[in-house]
């Protein structure tokens, strides 16, 4: 089983940056494509960004292109969200997770496909 911690998040003013981490335990990650997905109160968990196995493959939501950035490092079980130029409607509560795809190298846009679940970490974006 994988257990998923992100953290990273917090308040900020509007064109700023934040960082979010989510390391794992429980296994390795390197059989398992990972993605980001977030939600604000009273709206649907939403994708934002997944990353395959090998880090080549990235796919972004339309509203985040250019400005977010996803990343692994393997040698240290984490997966990462670079948001730059963030906006109000950016705030929502943020959550990491784990797709199995070996042994392709795919990314997926959809909640189910992905088994394993971090907690959650907010982001709070100020006008």
């Amino acid at each position: 089983q994988v257990q998923l911690v992100e953290s990273g998040g917090g308040f900020v003013q509007a064109g700023g940056s934040l960082r979010l981490s989510c390391a794992a335990s429980g296994r390795t990650l390197t059989n398992y494509a990972m993605g980001w997905f977030r939600q604000a109160p009273g709206k649907e968990r939403d994708f934002v960004a997944a990353i395959s196995r090998s880090g080549g493959n990235t796919q972004y939501t339309d509203s985040v292109k250019g400005r977010f950035f996803i990343s692994r490092d393997d040698a240290k079980n984490t997966v990462y969200l670079q948001m730059d130029s963030l906006k109000p409607e950016d705030t929502a509560v943020y959550y990491c997770a784990a797709h199995e795809t070996f042994p392709s190298d795919e990314v997926s846009l959809f909640r189910g496909s992905y088994r394993y679940w971090g907690q959650g970490n907010q982001v709070t974006v100020s006008s």
